[in-house]
């Protein structure tokens, strides 16, 4: 960090932006991994001297607040074990996040919105920051798919569990006769690479469109073709982009996104490999589904591969996915212990 630190308060620093964004995001990746730890050990520190202080006075508002303290710093502390859990190569990085409407039409399409909403609200509580990268309105309601990027210390990492089908069944608001509904949406995440990382794509194997952006309900945001949509011939994988000022930043977002599918693609044949190869049972597909939310007849959440359920379901869709995330990293970290023991 201090070498970094250096490097940021040299003149000039910001001659070369791209350079001197990945430096500072560097930075801003290690700070984010050390500060927590400063944190506790500070916290730890001044609880220990309040307890001493309150069992010495007699207080019992005084060991109150340090009962309180202390709960504080168990979930603190669960979070940085969950950090420690995370050592994987692109699991610090930010990342992108799209979901996808399946089969089911205004159905699926108002479950894609519901979802996004879910992990805005998640992101908000979990201090990361979500900017809208492209999106496609759903014909009477909802969206038909909504790529964001996702920035924040271990995004990817705390992320990379969402990957997958996610299964809702409720009553349906757009049912006149008010029947039970099954809807599916899927949830893609790749972590955000740089230039760094060599991977090759060979201009004849990409197809690029142009078009012109559009908003909710199919409005023109503008009338020139700005918007982006690269398509990989050989494996049909598609990045796009319209939120950016011009063609040329929907472009460029839209190939940095187009290298992380392709990448993580990689890495999901590494994987499935490897869980072949130790006769293991890893979640590593897409089209894996992972999670089911009823809301009809009862109400219950809960993760296929975890099994970890939750009753409260508004409270999940209300953004409170830790039970979930946290269930997955630590299942995640134990498959991966036993694949290596194994090995």
């Amino acid at each position: 960090m201090a070498d970094l630190e250096k490097k940021m308060a040299a003149s000039g620093f910001w001659n070369d932006r791209e350079a001197a964004q990945r430096i500072n995001e560097q930075f801003s990746a290690l700070k984010g991994l050390t500060a927590p730890l400063t944190r506790v050990a500070r916290d730890l520190d001044d609880a220990e001297a309040l307890f001493d202080l309150a069992v010495e006075a007699g207080d019992a508002g005084a060991l109150t607040e340090t009962q309180q303290k202390a709960e504080g710093l168990e979930r603190d502390l669960g979070r940085l074990e969950l950090q420690a859990m995370m050592s994987g190569e692109f699991d610090a990085r930010n990342c992108f996040l799209n979901v996808s409407a399946g089969a089911g039409g205004t159905e699926s399409c108002d479950w894609t919105q519901m979802l996004m909403r879910m992990y805005l609200k998640y992101f908000a509580g979990a201090g990361l920051t979500a900017e809208l990268v492209d999106e496609l309105a759903g014909e009477e309601a909802g969206l038909r798919h909504v790529t964001l990027a996702v920035k924040g210390p271990y995004a990817y990492g705390f992320l990379k569990g969402e990957r997958g089908v996610h299964r809702l069944v409720r009553i349906s608001p757009f049912d006149a006769n008010a029947r039970r509904h099954t809807s599916f949406a899927a949830v893609d995440v790749t972590p955000e690479v740089d230039e760094k990382i060599e991977i090759e794509i060979p201009d004849k194997d990409v197809r690029i469109d142009t078009y012109c952006a559009s908003g909710p309900g199919g409005q023109k945001v503008n009338k020139t073709s700005s918007a982006v949509r690269i398509t990989h011939l050989p494996t049909g994988i598609v990045a796009a982009c319209q939120n950016e000022r011009s063609q040329h930043q929907n472009r460029a977002m839209a190939w940095q996104m187009l290298r992380a599918k392709l990448i993580q693609k990689v890495e999901d044949e590494r994987a499935a490999r490897q869980a072949a190869e130790y006769g293991q049972k890893m979640a590593t597909s897409f089209g894996s589904q992972i999670r089911s939310y009823v809301l009809q007849p009862y109400q219950m959440v809960k993760d296929l591969r975890t099994d970890v359920e939750v009753g409260n379901a508004q409270g999940v869709l209300d953004g409170d996915l830790d039970p979930f995330i946290q269930g997955y990293l630590r299942w995640r970290f134990k498959e991966s212990r036993a694949g290596a023991s194994a090995g």
